[in-house]
């Protein structure tokens, strides 16, 4: 394990990138002994400096749950980040592309409960159970450390390159349709760019939030009710640039647009 001093050095640097947009040197090439264990440590105080400064947690992020993404990243295993208040954003909006580091969006169901989860030994009926409400989702990928070879100790200690993410269409009820086939379409500029389906992830979408329960909980940490848990990309990112137009059309459940300046 790192010690305490190492870590906050590392998320203090995580911190700046986040604020001055360049990211840092892969954290990997310079402390190759780092574990995963490290990068949660680093995820979690860099989390509590967030909210020591005014920003208030919503929700988890689950990343790396589908084989496109698997694939996309080299990553063979789940991540998951934190959602602050100031990430979420609302269909029709307008991005600041600046905010962020080239950012990337995905497409992906957010599950809202109305009850909280603790592992360990959640399971996906506990997920549905505690479900109040889910929504179709984009998530914006954000990036403090470079990109090139990072692995999924340096993707943890990123906070899983939460940037923001964008809700609309139409909320459905757990068990009013069946969530495995709940499909999309992601267009750039009018033009089709990505494809999938639900069960892409972890077989179904609520697979991927009772694995988050379970994982925190060796953390010490659970769910809250009013907890939005974005549940995994279905497709793979997609890079988005300054004027570009981002449409999800999800059929049945309605679309989400928005507009990168």
């Amino acid at each position: 394990m790192m010690d305490a001093t190492t870590i906050e050095a590392i998320a203090d640097e995580l911190l700046k990138a986040g604020r001055n947009r360049t990211p840092v040197p892969r954290l990997t090439a310079r402390y190759p002994d780092m574990t995963v264990e490290d990068s949660y440590a680093v995820q979690k105080l860099w989390r509590r400096r967030n909210e020591d400064a005014g920003r208030t947690l919503v929700g988890r992020k689950i990343g790396l749950t589908s084989k496109a993404m698997q694939a996309a990243t080299g990553i063979t295993e789940p991540d998951y980040g934190a959602i602050f208040d100031d990430m979420v954003l609302e269909t029709g909006c307008s991005v600041v592309w600046d905010k962020y580091t080239h950012p990337r969006v995905e497409v992906e169901l957010a599950f809202v409960l109305k009850d909280g989860l603790k592992g360990p030994g959640c399971t996906i009926f506990d997920v549905l159970n505690a479900t109040d409400y889910v929504v179709p989702a984009l998530e914006i990928l954000d990036s403090r450390i470079e990109m090139e070879g990072r692995t999924i100790v340096d993707t943890i200690a990123d906070n899983a390159a939460m940037g923001a993410m964008v809700v609309g269409g139409r909320p459905v009820k757990p068990d009013a349709v069946d969530l495995r086939w709940v499909s999309a379409i992601l267009y750039k500029n009018q033009t089709v760019e990505e494809t999938g389906v639900a069960a892409g992830v972890l077989d179904h979408p609520a697979n991927g939030v009772h694995w988050l329960a379970n994982k925190i909980a060796a953390h010490g940490d659970s769910m809250k009710a009013g907890d939005i848990i974005l549940a995994g990309s279905f497709t793979r990112p997609l890079w988005v640039y300054k004027g570009d137009t981002v449409h999800a059309d999800y059929g049945p459940l309605g679309s989400i647009t928005c507009r990168f300046e």
